[in-house]
């Protein structure tokens, strides 16, 4: 199906034109911030409100192409699609960055508040919404290309912006963390770079989907030979250092704690899930066979994955430093869908990236009430019985962990039910693999539970650990919280046809036939 007129064009640059109108008017007032934030938040909406309507209508299923498309000659053509593999990438970038910009009015005006008063000279609030929708835009490039050059370029549009809103508004030493977040998700890119251009060169093309039609290009290790597990690799590794897995996720505790939280709450759940979306988008129909042949080692590592990012969680003190611990770990049940090669496991992990995404924004943007309301506290040590003072902020979180562990009434459920039906299936064959695989399962889900739950009782429960008086009032930040939640229960019980046109999606991917 194609638009009638550039929705998915615009949904990428009117937020853009939005944050350069705050800049060069160098926003400042109360008023005008919030005027901004609501315009940013309503603009970045735009993708997720028009989804809601094409699910409705029975179009995700077919495919929903931009009608401007630029045609790169031999090279392929550069264009802007949804389907239903990428609806959920989509939608989960839109809603969660449209809240968080409204999140973003009182925590930010805090924190550039809080930094002068320290004697320092940082942007404003233009500034950092130019920064911040531009982040915001380039993510939804990312979700929507069909081209592998365009979708390198909107991967580096998404390191420049989120570089900066470390380097200016982070905390601890934020412009050496900035830079090492730099230096680690570049190399990265530039060994995706690598494989993007051996085949490029080779195949005469950098289209992954064919348009208009809307179909992966399909499988190219023929015309690669003996290149085609060097292009793979590069490729591979390139999106794992992106997707910070166990062995290259050295950058992401630093730059997850330290960034201020509402770029935390785009960081963990948005950008990093956005490689494990390119794999299952670009990579599982171009090399079928080669990572069916690297499959056992890919499942063996995203269990590492989820296993050590948990343990790991576990000794944390920092709320902060706890959450991009815990997105290691999730980032393992992507990893461990893709793996599987089934169409249940790849929209599993789908589906898990839409779940991360509002459950870990719920979580990060806790944390920064907490350092907004309660003088930067993030101190774990210093936490407890938090629920008798924030009730609603506590149901909230809550609700942000059982995304985490998946349990109902959060989304979290499906999408680990799809990946572990995925993952069984391959090794149901083999009475020792499925009791192998069962036993890695149980031990995965349990270290989810433990870091989710004993956290969940370290910070809520419990004899308070020190002197807190304010108690919860209604905020913006609060509202937003809450608006997420809300998002997450109607994922719930409305993703039947989200689940179906995945599915539909995945088939047709690479005819898994799983």
């Amino acid at each position: 199906m194609e638009l009638s007129f550039p929705l998915w064009w615009i949904s990428i640059w009117l937020p853009v034109i939005v944050g350069l109108g705050a800049w060069f008017g160098k926003v400042e007032s109360e008023k005008a911030v919030k005027a901004v934030a609501i315009l940013s938040a309503l603009t970045l909406a735009i993708p997720g409100f028009a989804l809601i309507v094409l699910y409705a209508n029975g179009s995700v299923s077919q495919g929903v192409l931009d009608p401007w498309y630029l045609h790169l000659g031999k090279r392929g053509i550069v264009a802007l699609a949804v389907d239903g593999l990428s609806a959920p990438i989509v939608a989960g970038v839109s809603i969660i960055t449209s809240i968080v910009a409204v999140y973003s009015i009182k925590y930010m005006r805090t924190r550039i508040e809080e930094m002068r008063k320290e004697g320092e000279k940082v942007p404003g609030m233009g500034a950092y919404y130019f920064l911040y929708n531009t982040f915001s835009a380039a993510m939804l490039g990312l979700a929507l290309s069909t081209n592998l050059v365009e979708f390198y370029v909107f991967l580096e549009l998404t390191l420049i912006p989120s570089y900066l809103l470390i380097a200016y508004w982070g905390y601890g030493d934020r412009k050496k963390i900035s830079m090492l977040y730099f230096v680690w998700t570049h190399i990265g890119a530039v060994l995706f770079l690598t494989g993007v251009l051996y085949y490029g060169i080779k195949t005469g093309t950098f289209d992954y989907m064919l348009v208009p039609q809307l179909k992966p290009l399909g499988n190219i290790e023929g015309i690669l030979g003996s290149a085609a597990k060097i292009v793979a690799f590069l490729m591979m590794l390139g999106l794992m250092i992106k997707m910070a897995v166990f062995g290259v996720h050295m950058w992401l505790p630093y730059a997850h704690a330290e960034a201020p939280t509402p770029v935390s709450a785009l960081l963990s759940p948005n950008l990093i899930g956005l490689a494990g979306y390119a794999m299952a988008r670009i990579l599982v129909p171009a090399f079928p066979d080669i990572l069916v042949d690297w499959r056992n080692y890919l499942v063996f590592w995203a269990f590492l994955t989820i296993v050590y990012g948990g343990l790991v969680a576990l000794r944390q003190r920092d709320f902060k430093r706890f959450l991009a611990y815990s997105s290691v770990s999730q980032m393992g049940y992507l990893l461990l869908g893709i793996s599987s090669m089934t169409a249940f496991g790849i929209a599993g992990a789908m589906l898990h990236y839409l779940v991360h995404a509002i459950g870990k924004a719920i979580l990060f943007m806790t944390a920064g009430l907490f350092i907004t309301e309660l003088h930067g506290l993030r101190d774990i040590r210093k936490m407890g019985g938090m629920a008798k003072l924030y009730p609603l902020t506590a149901a909230a979180a809550l609700f942000g962990f059982m995304n985490l562990v998946g349990m109902p009434p959060s989304p979290g459920l499906w999408s680990e039910w799809l990946i572990i039906l995925g993952t069984t299936k391959v090794y149901s064959s083999s009475y020792g693999q499925l009791l192998l695989i069962s036993v890695a399962f149980l031990l995965a889900l349990s270290v989810s539970a433990a870091y989710s739950f004993v956290t969940m009782r370290r910070i809520f429960y419990g004899q308070p650990r020190s002197k807190i008086e304010k108690r919860e009032v209604k905020s913006s930040l609060l509202i937003s919280i809450l608006l997420v939640v809300v998002v997450g229960l109607i994922v719930f019980f409305a993703a039947g046809p989200v689940i179906g046109d995945l599915k539909a999606a995945t088939y047709r991917l690479m005819s898994l036939g799983g």
